[in-house]
């Protein structure tokens, strides 16, 4: 099973990818997870990394295209995988699209979560001081904000486009539980199907 997030920063992507990724027993990747383990390394990449998450502005999509391709190639992603913040940019859902047709790979459903600016600025603002993150400051935020509508929504509508079908506008607005029991609950009755679908293909053989 092969799952996108996509959404403003702060919208839940992270939490609901967590609970789901745990539920179905595949990776969950998130862009910020990776990019922070990316950090302990010490050399120019890292560097420019580092640069562009405490301005808030977007890691460029060659360095992104080159750790997501790398991750999903890796055997604990055999069976499916979640990806949580990317792809971020047009550029990054075309190069995307490629990977996984080379590997005859496709995608189940993608999500995105819709949430209003002001939740999105609270929620962060909380984040920030539980976890002690650097990189969520008010000027961070907002740029990430302004990014997110100026390079992340056309990629949404890219999808909605592309794949209408599987493509889910979600209200980011209720209760994390709520939203959590509607989405495993399509998901499993996808899943369902697919197991029905491959016992009767395999019994045709």
């Amino acid at each position: 099973m092969i799952l996108i997030f996509l959404g403003p920063p702060g919208a839940g992507k992270g939490t609901q990818a967590k609970c789901i990724a745990k539920e179905f027993n595949i990776p969950h990747l998130s862009t910020g997870d990776i990019l922070r383990f990316q950090l302990e390394n010490n050399n120019e990449q890292t560097k420019q990394i580092k640069k562009n998450m405490d301005s808030g502005q977007l890691v460029t999509d060659e360095i992104l295209n080159s750790i997501i391709s790398n991750r999903i190639c890796q055997k604990d992603c055999n069976n499916g995988f979640i990806l949580d913040g990317y792809p971020r940019t047009i550029n990054q859902a075309i190069f995307l699209e490629d990977q996984l047709k080379k590997n005859s790979l496709n995608i189940d459903y993608i999500f995105e979560i819709s949430i209003e600016d002001t939740i999105v600025i609270s929620r962060i603002n909380n984040r920030a001081v539980i976890e002690k993150r650097v990189d969520d400051s008010d000027v961070t935020i907002k740029t990430r904000l302004f990014k997110y509508y100026e390079d992340t929504k056309p990629v949404s509508n890219f999808y909605q486009k592309k794949y209408g079908l599987i493509y889910k506008t979600i209200d980011g607005n209720q209760k994390i539980e709520e939203l959590n029991s509607k989405l495993l609950k399509l998901l499993k009755k996808h899943w369902f199907w697919l197991i029905i679908i491959y016992l009767l293909l395999t019994s045709a053989l």
